[in-house]
């Protein structure tokens, strides 16, 4: 986005900055940006070293942060990086903690009740990662046997449901984040680590051994990824929807996928090859912020 289309955006917000204390004031007082990130959700939000978040979704929340910067006419705004999980994203969000999250969040009915949700970025399905020598193929392969997933993701919920549904007997064993349920899954403990398709690429991408797993399984669902930011703040949403907007209509959101979906990546240098599907592809052509279905 060019300058003047920027500080047209902060004249349209000034009317609600005025009327409450929101993000887009607080960032701008403060001088700086709160931004979180996650230790390994590859391509999303990782770590690259000690305190170096990278990723497809950290580049987009610079991407914010740099078009706040050029509206609000300041030289510099600060980035401050904070590490959230699974389990504490929500209410750091919600509570004003962090500024924005744009990571590997499911936008859905249930979270929208105490976050916002900006335009979706990413589509992505549950399944099964798997060792190739355990033959499993499916989820009702795993009855009465072990299975792994991250606490508070949307996957915890759908496996035990799909167990009782199911009359499958799984042992669900709660994961701090996605390093720890492959580690699960490496050392033995558990048989299989159900998440999202692109996390399970991403794990398996930088593993020792990559050719020693698969992703098995139908889709347990389908999941829309989106930038999360506290409720009731439309005048920071419509910025991060307006920053997004620009982004996939100008060709620069497709460029940034080509970097971390179909290039070589850190820290191993390999490529996860996954070009942009069509249900992506339809999204960047009318952006919503609406739920999969």
């Amino acid at each position: 986005m060019n300058r003047f289309f920027l500080r047209c955006l902060v004249l349209f917000f000034l009317p609600a900055l005025s009327a409450s204390a929101d993000t887009l004031g607080k960032i701008t007082e403060r001088g700086s940006i709160v931004l979180a990130y996650r230790e390994s959700s590859v391509p999303f939000s990782y770590l690259d070293g000690p305190g170096k978040p990278i990723g497809f979704g950290v580049d987009i929340a610079n991407k914010v942060a740099e078009a706040i910067r050029q509206a609000s006419g300041k030289k510099e705004l600060r980035i401050e990086y904070q590490a959230v999980t699974s389990q504490n994203r929500v209410p750091l969000v919600a509570n004003g903690s962090v500024d924005l999250e744009c990571g590997s969040t499911t936008n859905n009915a249930a979270r929208a009740k105490e976050v916002a949700f900006a335009v979706n970025y990413f589509y992505a399905s549950s399944r099964l990662l798997v060792k190739k020598s355990s033959g499993i193929h499916k989820l009702g392969d795993l009855a009465g046997k072990a299975i792994a997933t991250t606490t508070g993701t949307t996957t915890f919920g759908q496996l035990r449901k799909l167990s009782l549904e199911r009359n499958l007997n799984l042992s669900v064993v709660p994961a701090k984040d996605h390093a720890d349920g492959f580690l699960l899954l490496e050392s033995g403990r558990a048989q299989a680590f159900a998440m999202d398709d692109i996390l399970l690429a991403g794990l398996m991408l930088n593993a020792k051994n990559p050719d020693d797993y698969a992703i098995v399984g139908e889709p347990l669902q389908v999941e829309a990824y989106a930038c999360m930011l506290r409720k009731d703040d439309p005048a920071f949403k419509k910025l991060v929807d307006s920053t997004l907007t620009a982004m996939m209509k100008s060709g620069e959101f497709e460029k940034l996928y080509k970097k971390w979906f179909m290039s070589p990546i850190p820290p191993r240098q390999r490529s996860l090859a996954l070009p942009i599907s069509d249900r992506l592809r339809e999204n960047l052509k009318s952006p919503t912020d609406q739920p999969a279905s």
